[in-house]
C-alpha cells in the first residue's frame, strides 16, 4: 500500500481548507485539480467520492472527505505538526470543530437561502437560528486567542476558515471578533502558501 498523499481539490471551493491543513502539517502531497461539471459528478472522481464534491484526499489508499474530517485526520497522521489537541484543549476542541461543521454551517447555507424556520421548525434545528448560531460562534472565538485556547490547532483551520469566508462574502456580519480572530489566522505561512498555490489555479476572467 503506498503512503502517497494525494489531494483532490478546486480553488474556487471548500478545497482551501484542505490545503491549508496540508500545508500546516507539512506532509508531502499532490494536488488533483477536480473541475466541475461532469469532471467532478461523473467518471473517475465518483469512486473517490461518490457524493460529487470536492475536498477529498487519498492517503495510504484510504479515502477521507469532509474538511473537518480532513483537519482532525492530518492532525492526527501527522502528530509531529502538534495541531492535534492537548488534554486540556480537548473539550474544547472538538465542540467548536464540530459546533462549526454542523450547527454553523446549517445557519449560514439556509441564511444565505433565505430559509428561516418558524418557531416550531427550529426545535428539528441544531442551530435554533442564524442570529443565535453568530452569537455563540462570536463568543467562541472571543474567549481565547485561539478556539481551543492559547495555541493553534487544526480546529482553527477549518473555524477560521468558516469566519474568513464569511466576512469576506457576508454570510457573516463583520464584526470586530470576527475580524481580529481571522487576522491572526492570515498571517500563519502555510495559510499563505496555500492561498498563494490555489490562487495560482484560479482561471483568469473571461
Amino acid at each position: 500500500m503506498t503512503d502517497e498523499l494525494v489531494l483532490y481539490t478546486n480553488p474556487q471551493s471548500r478545497g482551501r481548507i484542505a490545503r491549508w491543513m496540508l500545508e500546516e502539517v507539512g506532509a508531502p502531497y499532490r494536488a488533483e485539480v477536480v473541475n466541475y461539471g461532469p469532471t467532478m459528478k461523473e467518471g473517475a472522481y465518483r469512486s473517490v467520492n461518490p457524493m460529487g464534491k470536492v475536498p477529498a484526499i487519498v492517503h495510504g489508499g484510504k479515502v477521507v472527505t469532509e474538511c473537518a474530517a480532513i483537519c482532525a485526520y492530518l492532525a492526527e497522521a501527522f502528530p509531529d505538526a502538534g495541531l492535534s489537541p492537548l488534554p486540556e484543549e480537548r473539550a474544547d476542541y472538538y465542540r467548536w470543530l464540530f459546533f462549526a461543521a454542523g450547527p454553523m454551517e446549517q445557519a449560514i447555507t439556509n441564511n444565505w437561502a433565505k430559509f428561516e424556520p418558524s418557531a416550531e421548525q427550529r426545535m428539528m434545528f441544531g442551530y435554533g437560528s442564524y442570529d443565535l448560531a453568530v452569537d455563540v460562534l462570536e463568543q467562541a472565538v472571543s474567549k481565547h486567542p485561539y478556539i481551543a485556547g492559547e495555541r493553534f490547532t487544526a480546529a482553527d483551520v477549518y473555524v477560521g476558515s468558516q469566519v474568513g469566508w464569511g466576512i469576506m462574502f457576508g454570510t457573516l456580519p463583520k464584526r470586530d471578533a470576527f475580524a481580529a480572530y481571522f487576522a491572526r489566522l492570515q498571517s500563519r505561512p502555510a495559510y499563505q502558501r496555500a492561498s498563494e498555490a490555489d490562487d495560482k489555479l484560479v482561471p483568469a476572467p473571461a
